[in-house]
């Protein structure tokens, strides 16, 4: 289908700045966002936050820091105008929470700017396995993490159990995926090359309305390590309704072989008998080991001793008449 000029958006257009005149009478209801932040970040916090108040108070935003509690709460005013303000501001304290720091925090108030906090702790059962791969999104000196950054236009901070995501929506779109995907053991550095070739084709005006498909690498997963199959296979039984047949009992061998019917005295003596016969078997197995330290070795035949090629050699004194 033909795309119509009505659905693209030109170059370079802004969206226009959201102003007093467009809602003069300000807000009906107070709305107010709380967040607590860790112990670490309590002395960073009470050095910045002078800074935090300063640029919500341009949009009539109340911030207050609860030391004591361990909190952050913003709150609107009857001077705020701009009903999306009070988001903005939550999604500052959430960052400055996150260890973000405040000079990059500050640029979610701007309007072509957002920002997604994306939990990673529950999607590792492993701990050990979890770091390597948090590790393996930062990178060797933190490499992997600044060519994410470059390519999407965001700035990224790995912390803890988050991964704070700071920038425009198509950007952290990208941010959020690279990440799952590590975290499901893709490597990062594929992801990485997708960007890069498409970088490359946005820059092309002809391409934009056709498939980028043919231009993207496809990797394959390889299950290099093979399951190793066990050396002892159960074979399963065929299912029978019926349960298993009871083990014979003593009486009923006794009444099989005949046993049970002859008297005490017959089979007292055959027990006799048969406990006669295992001490005889018993007792030759025991002089058969103890003759055998009385066998002797079998020797080993000595080799003979070859004269050949050697020469005699005469030492002493010549003998007369040579």
């Amino acid at each position: 289908c033909k795309v119509t000029p009505l659905l693209t958006v030109p170059d370079g257009w802004k969206e226009p700045v959201f102003t007093k005149d467009d809602n003069p009478r300000g807000l009906l209801e107070e709305s107010s966002f709380a967040t607590l932040f860790p112990k670490y970040r309590e002395a960073y916090l009470k050095e910045c936050w002078p800074l935090v108040e300063n640029a919500l108070a341009d949009a009539h935003i109340k911030a207050s820091l609860d030391l004591i509690e361990g909190s952050m709460s913003v709150c609107t005013t009857k001077k705020t105008f701009d009903p999306f303000a009070i988001m903005r501001a939550r999604d500052l304290i959430k960052l400055l929470a996150r260890s973000v720091p405040f000079e990059q925090a500050v640029r979610i108030l701007q309007d072509d700017v957002a920002c997604d906090i994306i939990k990673v702790g529950t999607l590792v059962r492993n701990r050990e396995r979890f770091v390597k791969r948090r590790q393996r999104l930062i990178g060797p000196k933190g490499s992997t993490l600044k060519a994410l950054e470059l390519l999407t236009n965001c700035y990224v901070m790995v912390q803890g159990n988050t991964v704070s995501a700071l920038g425009p929506h198509g950007g952290l779109k990208e941010v959020r995926k690279v990440v799952m995907d590590t975290m499901k053991n893709i490597h990062p550095i594929y992801n990485i090359k997708t960007l890069m070739i498409k970088r490359e084709l946005a820059k092309d005006p002809d391409l934009r309305s056709q498939s980028w498909e043919r231009f993207l690498p496809k990797f394959k997963h390889k299950n290099l390590a093979k399951r190793k199959e066990p050396k002892k296979k159960s074979v399963k039984k065929e299912y029978t309704p019926f349960p298993p047949s009871l083990p014979e009992s003593k009486v009923d061998k006794e009444l099989a072989s005949g046993e049970f019917f002859l008297r005490e005295s017959v089979k007292r003596r055959k027990k006799m008998e048969e406990i006669k016969v295992k001490q005889t078997e018993a007792l030759t197995k025991k002089q058969e080991e103890r003759n055998k330290a009385f066998i002797p070795p079998k020797e080993k035949p000595l080799p003979k001793k070859t004269h050949k090629g050697t020469k005699h050699l005469f030492i002493g004194p010549t003998p007369i008449g040579l």
